[in-house]
């Protein structure tokens, strides 16, 4: 796949059986991969309507064809005020959550692309940090995160769980 073919956008309503879709294969993944992660029913699709509705659903596009999604929030994240450890920063920064690839794109570090896009988002919109938690045994993405450079900082409770937190600074020449 080029990546002058890809683009990241906003979501839209009309795609959220697409985007559906997408969840139910990365779900089944998960569950493949032992991984407790989204095995309580959620994400489902009305978390994902949510997103769409609140402008914080991305799609990575390939061409035409959807093969990736995420949630990219600008406002914040009331999970994230209380960690045990601490954040690499205090001032604005950018949420992702909820990634999901295509079973048709896996493989192809379309997940690692997708974060070097939401990035340059971020950048484009004067936010110099990224943060992002994950579970514990979510194994392909903590790989991603590291691979990425982003930040162990502690754990946060999201949905009654303790989870990974990582936070990545972005430079402003990018």
């Amino acid at each position: 796949m080029e990546q002058q073919q890809m683009r990241l956008r906003k979501a839209e309503i009309s795609e959220l059986q697409v985007i559906w879709k997408i969840f139910q294969q990365a779900i089944e993944q998960r569950r493949r991969d032992g991984s407790s992660q989204w095995q309580d029913g959620y994400p489902n699709e009305q978390s994902i309507r949510s997103d769409i509705e609140n402008s914080y659903g991305y799609v990575l596009c390939d061409r035409e064809n959807i093969i990736a999604y995420s949630a990219i929030i600008f406002d914040g994240e009331p999970a994230y005020d209380v960690i045990e450890g601490q954040w690499a920063t205090d001032g604005d920064y950018v949420v992702v959550h909820r990634v999901a690839v295509s079973d048709a794109a896996k493989g192809k570090g379309i997940a690692t692309r997708l974060f070097g896009m939401i990035e340059e988002l971020a950048v484009a919109n004067g936010v110099y940090s990224i943060k992002v938690d994950t579970n514990f045994d979510n194994v392909p993405m903590l790989k991603i995160l590291d691979r990425l450079r982003y930040i162990y900082c502690g754990e946060v409770f999201f949905r009654g769980s303790a989870r990974k937190a990582f936070e990545k600074l972005l430079s402003r020449e990018q």
